[in-house]
């Protein structure tokens, strides 16, 4: 039984093909498939090619263009588990194929996009700083992968990738955008820049407990929460890269507070 087990196995992988073979754990024991999910790997597949465009954008001083295509590859990050999830297409492959996509989208190439927009008048130290942020992301997504199933899902360890990767695009987009007005050149904003590169790596890496928003609270709240939330919106529309920037440091900050409290009600 054992030899014909190895045989079936080694049949996965013979002769020059192109083939995902994977192994399911169930109540009546191993099942394996063959193939992958189409759309949820689709749209991962669609998240890689963005931040590979943000990339060549970047290295080509078109940094408007970068901060769009990191934008949308958020988003189609932000699909492509919910799609999995609604079709019961949700694969370990998939799991493993999305962190890399998330790795060079919202690892490799806000680091790229900052390095080349303002940290490398910095030498060695703002290549430091951008590289910290990627080692970063990588450890993040790496310590994510593994703690799946473990911890509580209403909760992130570590501020997201994804919004690591909206704080850094945001503020090279509002630098952009006030470059008319203000001079970014200057050595002190970009050593500020260097800086948030190395503080925003070392959120992803830190325990601080932040709200996933993936367990939603069904429960009715009164009418007067959706003033907060209008007021919000109406900040973002009057200027959307600080209003976004704004926000995505708040929630990133919010982590701090958020561990507090839970470790006061443990």
């Amino acid at each position: 039984m054992q030899n014909q087990s190895n045989k079936d196995h080694e049949d996965d992988f013979d002769g020059i093909t192109f083939e995902v073979v994977e192994e399911e754990h169930t109540e009546t024991g191993k099942v394996r498939h063959r193939g992958i999910y189409l759309w949820p790997n689709l749209i991962t597949t669609a998240a890689l090619l963005c931040g590979f465009y943000s990339i060549i954008a970047s290295m080509s001083g078109q940094f408007q263009q970068a901060v769009y295509a990191i934008i949308l590859a958020a988003l189609f990050d932000g699909l492509d588990g919910r799609v999995a999830r609604a079709i019961g297409a949700q694969s370990a492959f998939g799991e493993q194929y999305d962190s890399l996509s998330d790795l060079l989208a919202f690892g490799v190439a806000p680091a790229i996009l900052m390095y080349s927009w303002s940290t490398h008048d910095l030498g060695r130290i703002g290549l430091a700083c951008c590289f910290i942020y990627t080692a970063c992301a990588a450890f993040r997504l790496a310590r994510f992968n593994v703690q799946i199933g473990i911890v509580d899902k209403r909760y992130f360890i570590g501020v997201a990738s994804p919004l690591a990767a909206i704080i850094v695009i945001c503020s090279v987009w509002v630098q952009k955008d006030f470059a008319a007005i203000i001079d970014f050149n200057q050595l002190w904003i970009q050593a500020v820049n260097a800086a948030t590169m190395v503080i925003v790596g070392l959120l992803m890496i830190s325990n601080l407990k932040y709200y996933s928003f993936k367990v939603m609270d069904r429960k009715r709240v009164p009418f007067v929460i959706m003033l907060p939330v209008v007021l919000i919106f109406a900040a973002i529309t009057y200027n959307i890269p600080v209003g976004i920037l704004i926000v995505s440091v708040i929630y990133a900050f919010s982590g701090i507070v958020t561990t507090i409290m839970s470790r006061k009600t443990a």
